[in-house]
């Protein structure tokens, strides 16, 4: 038992001297940062009803009071409207002040 004690002990000594602490010699090029990779996955901006009823500091019941404060935001931003008459051109816009029927309500609206 002994001399197994003795042979693990030369061989952990041989194999400690068998490294070297030497630092490099002469000048060295300064190391560079990196630069910080973009994200590998963006969310698309959500927007819609119900994103926008409960997100942060909101109340959803604002959202049907007509009195509400302009940070709850406006009817014209949460519906879809008709393009308007076809054959047209000026009023084949989807815009709220062309006249045409709303078409529905924006519950979820995932922006591209």
């Amino acid at each position: 038992m002994k001399t197994f004690t003795i042979v693990i002990l030369v061989a952990l000594v041989r194999i400690a001297s068998a490294q070297e602490f030497r630092a490099p010699i002469g000048t060295q090029k300064p190391v560079r940062a990196m630069p910080t990779p973009p994200p590998m996955l963006q969310r698309p901006p959500v927007e819609g009803v119900i994103p926008r009823a409960f997100s942060d500091s909101r109340n959803p019941l604002q959202m049907v009071n007509p009195w509400a404060p302009p940070r709850y935001g406006t009817w014209v931003e949460s519906t879809v409207f008709d393009p308007g008459v076809p054959g047209n051109r000026t009023l084949n816009v989807f815009d709220p002040n062309v006249p045409g029927k709303w078409r529905g309500i924006k519950l979820f609206e995932i922006l591209f």
